[in-house]
């Protein structure tokens, strides 16, 4: 007699289709193809995510070397200067604080030089 498996494997194939919503060829529509192929865009979207701290923290040391240079100091000596006078802002606070109020940034710089 024939197995039917009942609505929980339909469910289970429906559920992985849905995912696959979108992508091109019988990777959309073919269970099989689609499994695989949602298999990789999740890694693939785990990966992006690990990347996206890794872009954010760039940015925001970036913004903060731009901010520090107008200073007159530089970006490794100001954080160097942060550590010494035990001043705990990361960098994402404090690109955001030399966006936002400029002065205050320059304040923040001037206690790291000394």
């Amino acid at each position: 007699m024939r197995v039917k498996r009942g609505f929980k494997a339909r469910r289970r194939r429906n559920r992985v289709l849905k995912l696959a919503k979108g992508f091109r060829g019988r990777r959309n529509g073919c269970y099989k193809r689609a499994a695989e192929a949602v298999e990789r865009a999740m890694m693939q979207s785990a990966k992006g995510r690990r990347v996206r701290r890794r872009d954010f923290r760039s940015l925001w040391i970036a913004r903060i070397n731009a901010a520090t240079r107008l200073s007159g100091m530089s970006y490794s000596r100001f954080i160097n200067g942060l550590k010494k006078a035990n001043i705990g802002l990361d960098r994402k606070v404090l690109s955001d604080i030399a966006i936002v109020d400029p002065q205050a940034f320059a304040a923040i710089v001037k206690r790291a030089a000394a």
